[in-house]
């Protein structure tokens, strides 16, 4: 029997084509404008090394009293304007999967076709799992190092004590929103767990608005997209129950530039393999650049790069800028 050998049909430009169907842009996340992604970080991400400055330039200090005269004896003294920098790593990573070919013969499909359609939702899958990641080390760090500036907890530790004013409501989110100050009406988007979209189902506070097609599919809360996740962080209480962390975003809460590997994407065979039957592999490899707005990343990672372990550890980030320039808040309930 004849088998068509994904060594037949791919072709690794038109390949990589195809593949960004289901590239990053596409999640809800980016499309909820709460990542940017630019020429400049593109560029960054292509540099090389293992992380980069990200300049940037510090507001104006609104306390500095101006002149109030116009005496010619005195000459004013202008005040400046500083810079600041943000320290980000790159993110090198690869993935490949493999397949004997006598096995796609006796099962009458080859394997590898799957993994050639579902390679893209794969990686769109990793780059959210990293963005959260991420942005739960931030959480770590506020908490560790900036007295949880970022965050309101309103969640009961144990399931007896859990009320209605321990769940996720109106009010918490407000709070959690001017941690802010008076920027919180710069939100976009907030993040939760399938379990807090069911309460905000039930308390009828979803509003859902229209797609690009017309139709009404984007869900909303006071506002913001509302991105629904399973991989948002729960965990149990100190004695039952549970906390949900829910994360608010505003517009350009991290950065995103990609660069290009030397070879993207990669097939290999090996005709020996398989005691003579053949095994081919399926290789793709990425280069991330996704960073959180008003951060450094520190700490050193195990390999070349951070894991999702690591990116949501407090030690990775620290915070350089002032509390309301960060476009992010935290909101744990149960």
């Amino acid at each position: 029997m004849a088998l068509t050998q994904l060594s037949d049909v791919i072709i690794p430009d038109v390949y990589e084509s195809y593949t960004a169907v289901d590239a990053p842009v596409k999640s809800a996340f980016f499309q909820s404008g709460i990542v940017v992604q630019n020429a400049m970080l593109n560029a960054k991400a292509n540099t090389g090394g293992k992380t980069i400055d990200l300049p940037f330039w510090k507001d104006l200090d609104s306390t500095d009293e101006p002149n109030l005269s116009d005496d010619t004896t005195n000459s004013a003294t202008p005040a400046k304007v500083e810079a600041g920098e943000q320290i980000a790593r790159i993110a090198y990573l690869n993935q490949g999967y493999s397949s004997a070919d006598l096995a796609g013969e006796i099962a009458g499909s080859d394997p590898m076709q799957q993994v050639r359609n579902r390679f893209g939702t794969y990686w769109t899958r990793q780059w959210q799992r990293r963005l959260i990641a991420a942005t739960n080390g931030l959480l770590a760090d506020n908490i560790a190092a900036d007295s949880s500036d970022m965050l309101l907890k309103v969640a009961a530790e144990a399931t007896g004590s859990v009320t209605a004013s321990t769940q996720f409501n109106r009010d918490a989110f407000t709070e959690a929103a001017y941690t802010m100050g008076d920027v919180a009406t710069d939100l976009q988007a907030i993040a939760v767990h399938s379990r807090i979209m069911a309460q905000m189902v039930k308390n009828d506070d979803i509003v859902y608005i229209p797609d690009s097609q017309g139709m009404l599919t984007i869900p909303t809360y006071m506002g913001l997209r509302v991105i629904v996740d399973d991989g948002m962080t729960v965990r149990a209480g100190t004695t039952s129950g549970f906390v949900y962390t829910s994360v608010l975003f505003g517009a350009g809460a991290f950065g995103y530039g990609e660069g290009s590997a030397k070879m993207p994407v990669e097939l290999d065979r090996e005709a020996a393999k398989g005691n003579g039957g053949g095994i081919e592999t399926l290789w793709e490899r990425k280069t991330w650049l996704l960073h959180p707005f008003g951060y450094q990343a520190t700490g050193t990672p195990s390999g070349v790069s951070f894991t999702t372990t690591e990116l949501a550890a407090a030690t990775s980030w620290s915070r350089v800028v002032e509390r309301k320039n960060v476009p992010i808040a935290f909101l744990q309930t149960n």
